[in-house]
Parts: structure tokens; C-alpha cells; sequence
């Protein structure tokens, strides 16, 4: 386990003590907890500071992507290759489409200076831990309660019952992993989007030791 250090708390949520020197951020959360917005106005806020790590997928490319930039598009043959090859810390299935990080990407990130951030789901968080000499800070955004996340999504209006049911019940074992201790530094519960910012963005500052001018 990489996050054994002794609880404490910020603002009410529970977090950890969390290592010094690391250069890797892993956040988790299910769909509609709202951790993009988070890292969004983390990133807004700190340009200089953080950096996404370029995922690698074997789906087609929407209109608007561009290779190398929303992400690194491949087949599933040369994906798989890699992956046999040890070239990724985690990986993942969605969809029938594969999705995952690669080390180079992560590398590339931190050798610009900046802090790396994977924004990944329970799977990819499960794999990275099993990664020998990783010391990544690990935060978990949830919604109030299933129930606010159940309006959340249908609010976008983009599922199907099916679809809507089936990501309520992965989101149910997502929080229950959330929840466990040791699993995470630091947990967020986004109620409201401005405190909960607040508490995050305290949260990585301290643990990156990154001081405001």
C-alpha cells in the first residue's frame, strides 16, 4: 500500500499526511462527482504547476481531438503489445475500447517540472498501487449521496436508463473503494463546487509543498 501515513483533517474532510517529494497527483471519482471541474480550475489556477499526462486509447478520435494532444490513438494490437511489454501503469476497458497510461507520458510530464496529474478510475488507481518505488498523493471526489448523483446525471440527458443504471452501480463500488481506509490521502465530498475546490486545492498545495506568491 502506498498511503499508510496517519489521518488527519482539513476543513472537515478526511485526508492523510501525505509523503514529501512526490511528483505524481492521482485523483479518482465516479462520473459526476465533478472532479474534471476541479482539476479544471486547479489548472486554470496553477498552469506552471500541474500537467496531464497524455492518455493512450484504441477509439476513434472525435472530431474535435487531435493525436498526441487529447490523446496518443492507437489499435488494440500495438496497445496490447505495449502493455506486455510493461510500458504502462494502468489500464483499463470501456466500452470495448482500451484506455491507459503510459510511463513515458507520465515522464514526459515531469520532465517539463511539472506535477503530474492522472485524473483515472478505480481499475487504474488499483493498478498504479501495486507499482514497486511509486509515491503518487491520491484524492477521491463523491457526490453527497447516490441519490444527488443520480440527479446529477440525468441532468445531462445523455444516457439511456440502462446506461444511467449500469454507471450508478459501478459509481456505488467506486465510492465504496473511495471510502476504504488507505485507499486514498484525501477524501472530498463535492457538495458545494467553491468549498470543495477550496479544500482541494489546500489539500495539493501542502502535499507538493508549492507555496503562493
Amino acid at each position: 500500500m502506498f498511503w499508510r501515513t496517519p489521518l488527519t483533517s482539513i476543513r472537515g474532510v478526511t485526508t492523510k499526511m501525505v509523503r514529501q517529494n512526490s511528483k505524481l497527483l492521482v485523483v479518482c471519482g465516479p462520473s459526476g462527482s465533478g472532479k474534471s471541474t476541479l482539476l479544471r480550475k486547479l489548472f486554470d489556477e496553477y498552469p506552471d504547476k500541474f500537467g496531464f499526462s497524455v492518455s493512450h486509447t484504441t477509439r476513434s478520435p472525435r472530431r474535435f481531438e487531435v493525436d498526441g494532444q487529447h490523446y496518443h490513438f492507437t489499435t488494440k494490437d500495438q496497445m496490447q503489445a505495449a502493455i506486455d511489454r510493461g510500458e504502462f501503469l494502468e489500464h483499463a476497458i470501456f466500452s470495448n475500447n482500451m484506455y491507459g497510461t503510459s510511463l513515458e507520458a507520465v515522464q514526459n510530464v515531469q520532465k517539463s517540472g511539472k506535477i503530474c496529474v492522472l485524473d483515472i478510475d478505480m481499475q487504474g488507481v488499483i493498478q498504479i498501487k501495486k507499482v514497486a518505488n511509486l509515491k503518487p498523493v491520491g484524492v477521491f471526489v463523491k457526490p453527497p449521496s447516490i441519490g444527488e448523483l443520480e440527479l446529477r446525471l440525468r441532468r445531462r440527458n445523455s444516457e439511456s436508463e440502462d446506461n444511467l443504471r449500469a454507471r450508478l452501480n459501478v459509481a456505488q463500488q467506486e465510492i465504496n473503494y473511495g471510502e476504504t481506509p488507505g485507499n486514498f490521502d484525501c477524501i472530498i465530498i463535492n457538495e458545494s463546487l467553491d468549498k470543495a475546490y477550496n479544500v482541494f486545492k489546500e489539500f495539493v498545495l501542502k502535499s507538493f509543498e508549492i507555496v503562493e506568491n
